[in-house]
């Protein structure tokens, strides 16, 4: 599937309950450009993510998928733009009621484009791809929190999307699981998918990001390469970075 050069917002603004998430806020991913959000927790990351989708309505401003601008407009009149984009959330968001392989084929199962056979092939490719296959019969529930995450990854690969948006991938697992996260992250880059993800792993962001996006207070505070923001100077920036004692309780 051939997707969008690049996917974008501006000027956009977003709030609820009388608070400002984002404030006229500029913000391009680039295909073939991996990047990562950063920022405290309640910044508003999620929300960038979810606002991108168009799986959130802003309250001014514009999101664009390549020359598409799909603010506005009814879901059903860019869903097929929005097929080259996958995310994978915080907790996997898999389906409780179904086996980890109608999970990763739902997608195309819904889409009914794929004959059965041939939905089953991809499932057992994708699970191999992210180290899973034995799971494939099993329910969610069965999982570890790893493996949750590797099977959200699988299904997200499953309509073979160009850019997949990661939210905080690796929270709450342990060092390996981290290591497979990043590890599939990095395969995935070298096979041309183009990543956008939220965390505050800095170690898994570091390894896997061209560009880093910081957020703060409804703005984007600073946007550069990993030169740039280890040698940034702006305070908030700093402290994100290397906590101090000054940071205690703040």
């Amino acid at each position: 599937m051939s997707c969008a050069d690049s996917i974008r917002m501006e000027k956009l603004c977003y709030s609820v309950g009388g608070r400002t998430i984002l404030e006229d806020f500029d913000f391009r991913l680039e295909r073939g450009v991996n990047r990562t959000i950063l920022g405290i927790s309640g910044a508003g990351k999620t929300t960038i993510l979810k606002l991108l989708l168009g799986l959130l309505k802003p309250t001014a401003g514009r999101v664009f998928i390549g020359d598409q601008c799909i603010t506005g407009l009814p879901e059903s009149s860019y869903m097929e733009l929005r097929k080259c984009i996958a995310i994978v959330f915080q907790g996997g968001a898999l389906f409780d009621s179904m086996t980890v392989g109608e999970n990763v084929g739902y997608r195309l199962l819904e889409e009914g484009r794929l004959s059965m056979a041939e939905i089953e092939r991809v499932v057992v490719e994708k699970l191999s791809f992210v180290g899973v296959e034995q799971a494939l019969n099993l329910y969610p529930a069965e999982l570890s929190g790893g493996m949750k995450k590797r099977v959200a990854i699988a299904r997200a690969l499953a309509a073979d999307p160009e850019y997949i948006f990661f939210d905080e991938p690796t929270t709450g697992l342990d060092p390996i699981g981290v290591y497979n996260i990043r590890n599939l992250m990095q395969r995935l880059q070298a096979e041309g998918k183009t990543t956008l993800m939220v965390t505050h792993d800095l170690a898994t962001a570091f390894a896997t990001s061209d560009r880093f996006t910081f957020l703060h207070q409804a703005r984007m505070l600073f946007e550069g390469s990993e030169a740039e923001i280890r040698a940034c100077d702006i305070a908030e920036v700093r402290e994100f970075l290397e906590p101090t004692e000054q940071s205690l309780f703040a």
